[in-house]
């Protein structure tokens, strides 16, 4: 088993080496300067959101989670994406992903979220099984999520 608990500054250098690792699975360019930035204002400001370590029985970081808060017209009032949910390879299957998806979720139903939504891989069917647990699934029209990433245009100008 493991423990869940709220991320702290002092954690930044753990934060910072599970997301890299995350990232070295992915096709994600990983910024170390960057996301220490991100995960400093996001601990910082617990209104933005929340970031959770999980920990081995000997007090190793084997996963972490970032929940950020927005408020949603869809939903008519506060809502939470999952942004980062990462697991050890070493660790997965062990419910070390649904221990941090039970803390966040608690979160968000203590902060009164009306909604939660996850980005997940449209090939990552574990992960996919593993949300739908938590009643996470596509929207029943054909809505796609849209992104535009304003960093090299606010840098460039």
């Amino acid at each position: 088993m493991c423990l869940v608990r709220p991320a702290t500054a002092a954690d930044l250098d753990v934060l910072l080496a599970l997301m890299r690792d995350f990232y070295a699975e992915s096709p994600y360019p990983f910024d170390a300067a960057s996301a220490r930035d991100s995960f400093a204002t996001l601990l910082a400001a617990p209104e933005r959101g929340r970031v959770w370590l999980a920990l081995d029985e000997q007090g190793a970081a084997i996963g972490h989670g970032v929940l950020a808060l927005n408020h949603s017209m869809e939903y008519g009032g506060l809502a939470a994406i999952i942004d980062d949910l990462y697991v050890r390879p070493q660790e997965r299957r062990r419910g070390v992903a649904r221990t941090l998806l039970d803390s966040l979720f608690a979160t968000c139903r203590a902060l009164g979220c009306r909604a939660v939504q996850v980005e997940v891989g449209a090939a990552n069917a574990p992960a996919r099984a593993l949300y739908a647990r938590y009643g996470l699934r596509l929207p029943d029209d054909d809505r796609v999520l849209l992104t535009a990433r304003l960093t090299a245009a606010l840098t460039a100008a």
